[in-house]
């Protein structure tokens, strides 16, 4: 078997150390791309002369027909990344390989950091971090435990189901919102099926996990964010465009609402944008997903979807033709 990883030098050594390497080199000869930066299209098709599979990641550009037919035995695309339409095109599809992506390891990581500021944000710890360097100490009434409240979740994909997995481990009731998940895939996840509206008027914390579509595009508008209850704390991980930012904006700007943003619209927001300087943001760098040590996730998940591949079982992060209009 041999394999081709796509991606230049630096995100190679980013998300694969030697190990992962020496594991993959298990399965077959491994053709590495030594140069750095993003390849080519003449540098892809290079490296897939003869490929039965290939690797792909951040900075990777279509497999086009000119880079598939050097590789007329290719069987399976593994992306070490998340969304795959950077890399998919219809000769992909027409020659029957199959895809595959990393967005579940992506996921955990997403869940977590979800859930990392939605205990602080409870706490307040954000506000009483900033009073006790500032001399004070306290007042604690705007502390809230993770119990006894309602917790929004929007999208139960990959990283949304994580997140109610992770909030199954407190006493306190989940709502769902997702269109492609119905009452009973919701109960099994731990969740109660919600419509949006139903959802952000009722829930204390709301967490997004939906993927940047036509359809979400600033799904939460003007209108929307005016639903949720005060002092609700809303986590953004997913994409900054699904929200309206200047209604979110004037929003924060009355006092009502807390936000956690990983995400903005664009990225980085401009340095006089309004949630640099209000005190009810927390703005992070997009680090939701995975960073550093935690890129080795994407990794062992792709080493993890080449065993399933070699052996005849499911690919854990198979990407399907007909699933690619609902997809990030």
């Amino acid at each position: 078997m041999k394999i081709a990883m796509l991606q230049g030098k630096e995100t190679r050594e980013k998300v694969f150390r030697p190990e992962h390497l020496a594991r993959l080199r298990e399965f077959g000869d491994v053709t590495l791309n030594e140069e750095s930066g993003n390849p080519t299209e003449e540098r892809a098709r290079s490296l897939m002369a003869g490929a039965d599979v290939a690797i792909t990641s951040w900075g990777c550009g279509p497999l086009t027909e000119k880079v598939l037919e050097n590789a007329p035995n290719l069987k399976l695309v593994l992306h070490a990344a998340g969304t795959v339409k950077p890399i998919v095109t219809d000769a992909l599809w027409r020659r029957g390989i199959r895809v595959s992506n990393a967005t579940e390891a992506l996921g955990k990581g997403v869940a977590e950091t979800a859930l990392g500021f939605t205990i602080v944000s409870l706490k307040d710890m954000w506000r009483l971090s900033r009073g006790t360097r500032e001399g004070g100490w306290g007042p604690v009434s705007g502390v809230r435990e993770v119990y006894g409240l309602t917790i929004g979740v929007v999208g139960g994909g990959r990283a949304g189901s994580h997140y109610v997995k992770l909030m199954r481990q407190f006493d306190v009731r989940i709502l769902l919102y997702d269109p492609f998940v119905d009452e009973n895939r919701a109960r099994e996840m731990g969740a109660e099926k919600a419509e949006l509206e139903e959802l952000l008027r009722a829930s204390d914390v709301v967490s997004i996990h939906v993927p940047s579509l036509p359809e979400t595009y600033r799904m939460f508008d003007e209108a929307r964010l005016a639903m949720m209850k005060d002092d609700c704390v809303l986590i953004n991980t997913a994409r900054g465009s699904v929200i309206d930012e200047a209604a979110l904006a004037a929003e924060l700007g009355k006092g009502r609402l807390f936000a956690c943003l990983d995400v903005t619209d664009p990225e980085p927001p401009p340095p006089d944008h309004p949630f640099r300087r209000l005190p009810n943001v927390i703005l992070t760098p997009h680090i939701a997903g995975a960073v550093n040590n935690g890129l080795a996730r994407i990794a062992h998940a792709v080493i993890q979807d080449l065993t399933a591949f070699i052996e005849g079982r499911p690919l854990n992060g198979e990407v399907r033709e007909e699933q690619m209009h609902v997809l990030a």
